[in-house]
């Protein structure tokens, strides 16, 4: 528990697909390809596990931050309840173009300071240094500059050979994690959004959303990305004009189709996407399916 709390709730995890606002039900077709958040947190789980029970061979107790502490408000990269500016009109009723408060608090876990020998065995490398205090500037006060390089662990702790890349590198490798997940995924989305809002029709129904704004006193809106930065507001709380913004931005929204429109644009775009690069997508998918299946297995087998 912190702060009375559960370290980890579900209730405030996203949904895999939204269940209201104007993009419920909504799906784009590359989102078919993306680590949703539920996967990721299976597979951190799982290396966790693994982290802790290989720092233990070495004699040294660990207990890492649990997975799934502090969600994101979307599901995986698309994040499609905001992909074409806010959707859901009773959340901007409530809190304009901010987020729910459950998503905007952070649940701290800290993790213990860690002595140098124990970072060798996590990581296979020595703990940086800390960075030198420049000159002028007082013990304590914050300034920018670089940790030390750090150098290749030990060989051996408590008479048994450090793993390759640590404890932590180990339990990647249990798991047939791959060192970095492929960023093709999320280019292709960012490629079909930009592509999308030069479509005729998206530029059309942009302009529509916009005259919209303007009969209701928002002038000078060019698309829903505008109206995003004029009502954010800074102090995390927001104001009645940024919710008398947001629930306009989302009643012209709904007037003007231009979620639906939008949404259908660049689904379009996605699926030739998917028949472009079908072989290395198919790679990545089946990828995954094996790191998640390991994870889920992994799971199963800390929970007895």
């Amino acid at each position: 528990m912190a702060d009375g709390k559960p370290i980890v709730n579900k209730e405030n995890w996203p949904d895999k697909i939204p269940a209201s606002g104007l993009t419920k039900d909504l799906s784009l077709p590359l989102e078919v390809y993306m680590a949703s958040y539920e996967d990721q947190v299976t597979v951190e789980e799982a290396t966790n596990d693994l982290q802790q029970s290989c720092m233990k061979d070495y004699g040294i107790d660990l207990t890492l931050p649990r997975a799934g502490a502090n969600p994101p408000p979307s599901d995986n990269d698309a994040n499609i309840e905001r992909r074409y500016g806010i959707t859901n009109r009773a959340e901007a009723e409530k809190y304009g173009y901010q987020l729910p408060p459950a998503l905007r608090e952070h649940t701290k876990q800290t993790l213990r300071d860690l002595s140098g020998v124990e970072v060798e065995v996590l990581t296979g490398h020595t703990k940086p240094e800390p960075p030198n205090t420049p000159k002028g500037v007082k013990a304590g006060e914050p300034f920018a500059a670089p940790g030390r390089d750090t150098q290749p662990a030990r060989a051996e702790h408590n008479g048994k050979k450090l793993k390759t890349g640590g404890c932590i590198g180990w339990s990647r490798d249990q798991l047939g994690v791959k060192e970095a997940d492929p960023i093709i995924v999320a280019q292709l989305a960012g490629d079909s959004l930009t592509q999308s809002m030069k479509d005729d029709q998206v530029i059309k129904a942009i302009a529509a959303w916009s005259s919209c704004m303007d009969d209701k006193g928002h002038t000078g809106l060019a698309d829903p990305y505008k109206a995003m930065d004029r009502g954010f507001t800074n102090n995390g709380e927001p104001s009645q004009e940024s919710i008398a913004l947001a629930v306009d931005d989302i009643d012209c929204k709904k007037q003007t189709d231009l979620v639906k429109i939008w949404f259908g644009v660049e689904s379009a775009i996605q699926n030739k996407q998917i028949t472009d690069n079908k072989s290395q997508l198919t790679g990545i998918k089946e990828q995954r399916g094996k790191e998640l299946a390991a994870a889920r297995k992994q799971n199963a087998a800390s929970a007895q």
